[in-house]
C-alpha cells in the first residue's frame, strides 16, 4: 500500500514537473535570446541615429564617434551612398546580428558573438533542470510522508481485523485523524463488543442448556434405575431399556459438548509456557517498574498446555494490566500443573476485589474502578475459546487462574522436545 501511494504522488509530481518544465525551459531560453537581440538592436539604433546626425550636417561618416556605442567585441559594418565601412573583428558565421536602415538607403549591421548567449542559456538550462529536481525531491518527502502516514494507520486497521477474527475483542481507541479510518476504526470496535456479547451469551447459553440436560438426565436416569428393580419382569425390562437410552443420550450430550468445545479450540497447539509466559511478562516489565513495582515469572521448565499463542498473549495482557491499573505491589505470574489442566495464576499485593463485585467481576460493564469493564469479560472469552477458563481464585489479594487443557499424546506430535546433551 506504502508503495503504491509513493508511486502514484511521485508519478503526479513527475508528470507535473515535464509538463510545466519543458515550456518553463523553452520560455527562457527564448527570453534569453530575445534579450540578447533587444540589446544588440538598441545598440545598432543608437549607431544608426548618431551616423543619421553625421549625415544631416553634410559631414561624411566616420566610425570613430560612435566607437563608444558598440559593444565590446561586437563588429560594425555600415553601408551608404559613399561605400562600405567597418568597425571590429570579424566574427564567422555563429554570430547575433541586427540591421537598422539610415538616411540615403543606408544601413547599419551589428554583429555579436553567440557565445555568451548560448552560456546564458545553458546556465538558464542548469536552472530549469535543477528546478525539476527539487520539484521531484520535495515530491518524494510529500510521497513518503503521505504514504507513511496513510499506510501506518491502514497497517493497525487491518491488524485489528485480523485480531477481531482470532477472537480478540478488546476495545482499541487509538485513532489516526483520518475520518473515513477512524470511522473503520469506530465500527471494529462496536463490531468487537457486539461479537463478545454474543460469544458470551451463546457460550453461557450452552452451559446452562448442558448443565439443565445433565440434571433432568441424572434424575431421569435414577428414576430408570429404580424401575429398573421392579418385581414385575416386564417392566423391569422396559426400564432397563429405556436406561440404556438415557444413557446413550448422556454420551451424545457429552460429545456434543466435547465437539463444540473442540471447534472452538481448533486452532490451539501445545505451547512451552515458560517461553509463552517470559515473553508475555516482559512486555508489561517496563510498565510495572515506572510505577516503581515489580514482576515476577514462575514457571517450571518443561510445562506444556494446550491454547493459542494470540489468545493466551491477550487474556494474560488483559491480567497484568488489571493487576498494573487496580492492583498494588510486586506482581507475579505463575503457573503449576493441576490434576485435569495447567493452571496460569496471575497476583498481586492490593486491596483487591471488593465483596459486591467478586460475582461479578467477569461481567460487561462491571468494573470497580473506573474502567470500562470490558477487559475481563473480553479475557474470559479469550480463554473459554482455547477450551479452558478464567476464574477469581480469591478476592484478596486478588489472583486470576486460567485453567488450560493439558495436551494430549497426539497433540504434541512434532513438537521439540529439550534435550539435555551432557553424559549422564
Amino acid at each position: 500500500m506504502r508503495t503504491r501511494i509513493m508511486r502514484a504522488i511521485m508519478l503526479a509530481v513527475a508528470v507535473t514537473g515535464f509538463v510545466l518544465g519543458i515550456p518553463l525551459g523553452w520560455t527562457a531560453l527564448q527570453l534569453v535570446d530575445d534579450a540578447a537581440h533587444s540589446d544588440l538592436a538598441a545598440s545598432a539604433r543608437r549607431i544608426a541615429a548618431a551616423l543619421d546626425d553625421q549625415i544631416a550636417d553634410g559631414a561624411p561618416i566616420t566610425l570613430d564617434t560612435v566607437q563608444v556605442a558598440i559593444p565590446q567585441g561586437a563588429h560594425l559594418r555600415v553601408r551608404s551612398a559613399s561605400g562600405e565601412q567597418e568597425l571590429g573583428p570579424e566574427l564567422g558565421e555563429d554570430v547575433l546580428s541586427e540591421e537598422v536602415p539610415i538616411a540615403q538607403g543606408g544601413n547599419v549591421r551589428l554583429e555579436m558573438p553567440s557565445g555568451p548567449m548560448r552560456t546564458r542559456q545553458a546556465q538558464v538550462a542548469v536552472s530549469v533542470v535543477l528546478l525539476l529536481v527539487l520539484s521531484v525531491a520535495t515530491g518524494t518527502v510529500v510521497a513518503t510522508v503521505t504514504a507513511r502516514k496513510l499506510a501506518l494507520p491502514l497497517g493497525h486497521v487491518a491488524a485489528r481485523a485480523a485480531r477481531l477474527g482470532a477472537g480478540d475483542f478488546r476495545y482499541d481507541d487509538r485513532r489516526h485523524g483520518v475520518e473515513e479510518l477512524d470511522l473503520v476504526s469506530q465500527a471494529l470496535d462496536t463490531s468487537a463488543g457486539a461479537l463478545a456479547q454474543l460469544v458470551q451469551r451463546e457460550r453461557e447459553l450452552v452451559g446452562d442448556v448442558s448443565h439443565q440436560l445433565r440434571s433432568r438426565l441424572t434424575a431421569l436416569q435414577l428414576r430408570l434405575e429404580a424401575l429398573a428393580d421392579h418385581e414385575e419382569p416386564e417392566t423391569a425390562a422396559e426400564a432397563g431399556a429405556a436406561l440404556e437410552q438415557a444413557e446413550r443420550l448422556a454420551e451424545v450430550l457429552d460429545e456434543l459438548l466435547a465437539a463444540a468445545r473442540a471447534a472452538r479450540s481448533v486452532d490451539a497447539e501445545p505451547l512451552d509456557l515458560r517461553a509463552e509466559l517470559t515473553a508475555i511478562a516482559e512486555e508489561w516489565r517496563e510498565p510495572l517498574r515506572g510505577e516503581g513495582r515489580a514482576l515476577r515469572v514462575r514457571v517450571p521448565d518443561g510445562m506444556l498446555a494446550r491454547a493459542t499463542p494470540g489468545r493466551l498473549r491477550e487474556a494474560i495482557g488483559v491480567l497484568l494490566d488489571n493487576a498494573l491499573r487496580h492492583g498494588e505491589g510486586p506482581v507475579v505470574l505463575s503457573a503449576r500443573s493441576d490434576e485435569t489442566a495447567i493452571v496460569v495464576e496471575v497476583s498481586d499485593g492490593g486491596a483487591g476485589v471488593p465483596d459486591e463485585l467478586a460475582s461479578h467481576i467477569f461481567e460487561r460493564g462491571v468494573s470497580g474502578g473506573g474502567s470500562t469493564g470490558v477487559g475481563l469479560a473480553l479475557a474470559r472469552a479469550l480463554v473459554d475459546a482455547d477450551g479452558g477458563r478464567l476464574e477469581l481464585s480469591t478476592a484478596r489479594p486478588a489472583t486470576f487462574s486460567v485453567f488450560l487443557p493439558v495436551p494430549k499424546a497426539e497433540d504434541v506430535v512434532g513438537v521439540p522436545w529439550r534435550t539435555d546433551h551432557t553424559p549422564r
